[in-house]
């Protein structure tokens, strides 16, 4: 039987994710990391994310905190917390790790983590992809996966604000 008590282990504060990458590195796993406001969760995100858990051995997720969300999507965001978006993130089987972040782009944080492999949604091209220089430069690679067409957090606030 499994158990949902080890879902919180998944969730992360920096510090804490250093110490867990330098474990999983001396053991030889292929970081990826990818990141998002993943505020409802949805077919579009399950396909991405299990598209990313394919590019190495452990996928981490860096959640836009709610402060960030606010700035970047508009005062009616996010729908869920934080605290609900990362327990919620955190208890997908192909996310092996989550972490708030603050600021507006995760570029502090990649380079802090420095992925192996850094995965974007297909709607962005190398060069709007924030970290994609420093993960390079640092050895690593960055991947886009397709966005899977008529999923999008928007499109279904919107439908239920029609109803």
């Amino acid at each position: 039987m499994k158990s949902v008590s080890s879902i919180p282990n998944k969730i992360y504060t920096l510090p804490e994710l250093k110490h867990q990458l330098n474990r999983w590195r001396l053991l030889n796993k292929k970081i990826v990391f990818t990141n998002g406001v993943f505020d409802m969760l949805h077919e579009g995100h399950i396909a991405s994310l299990g598209e990313a858990a394919l590019y190495g051995h452990i996928l981490i997720v860096g959640l836009n905190a709610d402060a960030s969300v606010k700035r970047l999507k508009g005062d009616s965001r996010p729908v869920y917390s934080e605290g609900s978006r990362t327990l919620i993130m955190a208890s997908l089987v192909m996310v092996d790790a989550v972490i708030l972040f603050d600021e507006d782009t995760p570029a502090k944080l990649i380079t802090a983590i420095m992925p192996d492999v850094l995965v974007k949604g297909g709607d962005y091209t190398l060069d709007q992809i924030v970290g994609a220089k420093e993960v390079i430069a640092h050895g690593g690679e960055v991947k886009m996966v397709p966005i899977l067409e008529g999923f999008s957090t928007t499109a279904i606030i919107e439908k239920m604000k029609a109803k």
